[in-house]
């Protein structure tokens, strides 16, 4: 399961970054830019938050 987490997280932080260079070489328009970093950002932060961290609980236990 984590690792599953871990690629969404993976996708959703390509999303963010990749876009604004695409936009600026004229591949893709600003409104579809900001749309999909905002996807990006919500997969990014709604996926990350289960798997981060987990190790340090781990080896607490």
């Amino acid at each position: 399961m984590k690792q599953i987490l871990q690629f969404i997280s993976l996708v959703g932080l390509l999303l963010t970054i990749l876009l604004p260079v695409f936009f600026f070489l004229g591949k893709i328009s600003h409104s579809v830019q900001d749309l999909l970093m905002l996807l990006g950002v919500f997969v990014w932060f709604g996926s990350a938050v289960f798997w981060l961290g987990s190790k340090a609980k781990e080896e607490e236990i």
